[in-house]
């Protein structure tokens, strides 16, 4: 009887980073970020979903990911299929088309993030590690059939950059996204959730937002990395987690 084959191995660097809470909150705000300055964010106005339950909407979105990163690999390419079934309803919908361009910027954005956020938090990875995370996430574009991905992580690094260039801008719908966040977060976890970006996110999303007070954003960082160290941060977390995250968040640990 043959062996259930994992997607990933379970030793993966790619399981390491999404096997942690924080690594994840910290990717899922910099994700809201982007989200939010993309050209192709009103295809998630769409169907309301996003203006309506901005978090639950990007949350879904990570949680879809984790399913994929510690599934098996029939599992994992089941959940692959299921999301590009789910885009081709929505294109049947509205009578229209949804650019390669905009997958590929999810797919750069996971990336990207999935190594940003680990690095700030943990540590620098290996030349051999971040390819391994490019090609686990290359791999499920090549899954939703997606043209002209990157073959590298050099040629990704590249493409990143081109693609920030071209695919976001600062719109109405930009604005009404970090209203709604404002609205469902209140003041304070807003304005951890600016910091966070401004720690995180690439300096082109940075300059279009006018993120500022980045010295802020990195002692904040510091403390946290201390609070990690002598086991603050659950506490830290439970403060400012909105109260109908908070299960689903603590539930991203794996160990």
């Amino acid at each position: 009887m043959s062996s259930i084959k994992n997607f990933i191995s379970d030793d993966s660097i790619v399981q390491k980073i999404w096997g942690k809470d924080d690594i994840i909150l910290f990717l899922f705000g910099a994700c809201a970020a982007e989200f939010a300055l993309n050209k192709s964010v009103d295809w998630l106005y769409f169907t309301g979903k996003l203006p309506n339950d901005p978090l639950g909407r990007l949350f879904s979105t990570v949680e879809y990911a984790r399913m994929i990163v510690f599934a098996s690999e029939v599992k994992a390419f089941q959940t692959i299929d299921y999301i590009k079934q789910i885009h081709e309803k929505v294109e049947y919908a509205r009578d229209a088309k949804i650019p390669d361009w905009a997958y590929r910027d999810v797919l750069f954005m996971l990336i990207d993030y999935s190594i940003g956020s680990y690095e700030l938090l943990e540590r620098n990875l290996t030349a051999e590690e971040k390819n391994e995370v490019f090609t686990v996430f290359n791999s499920v574009g090549l899954r939703m059939g997606l043209n002209d991905l990157p073959e590298s992580y050099a040629q990704f690094k590249i493409e990143r950059v081109k693609h920030l260039n071209e695919n976001i801008i600062y719109s109405h719908f930009t604005k009404d996204l970090f209203q709604k966040y404002k609205l469902h977060l209140g003041s304070n976890r807003y304005y951890l959730l600016l910091l966070v970006q401004n720690s995180i996110c690439h300096r082109i999303v940075r300059k279009k937002l006018k993120l500022k007070y980045r010295y802020i954003s990195f002692v904040l960082i510091h403390f946290y990395k201390i609070s990690r160290k002598i086991k603050f941060d659950t506490y830290l977390k439970n403060q400012f987690l909105p109260d109908e995250y908070k299960a689903r968040i603590m539930a991203l640990n794996r160990h």
